[in-house]
């Protein structure tokens, strides 16, 4: 298959960036979601487990959308709303 080997792509995939989102469910599970990638979302028993698995999502996520020429990415913005 074609695009970069491995190790290539898990250098360029450490240097990007990505907001997530954290949040508690109902069961005190830390629910982690990268809104830039649709569907990439993860979890975990506290905080820092649910960021280590978003980051394995992404990474994977990534990987499969660049393997099936998807872009990478979707644009997404953060906006304050006052209510």
């Amino acid at each position: 298959m074609g695009g970069f080997p491995k190790p290539q792509k898990a250098a360029m995939i450490g240097r990007m960036k990505f907001v997530t989102t954290l949040e508690r469910d109902e069961d005190g599970v830390w629910i982690a979601e990268c809104p830039s990638i649709p569907g990439c979302v993860s979890q975990g028993e506290t905080r820092d487990e649910a960021l280590a698995n978003i980051r394995e999502a992404i990474a994977a996520c990534l990987e499969v959308r660049a393997e099936r020429g998807l872009p990478l990415t979707i644009e997404t913005q953060q906006v304050e709303v006052a209510v």
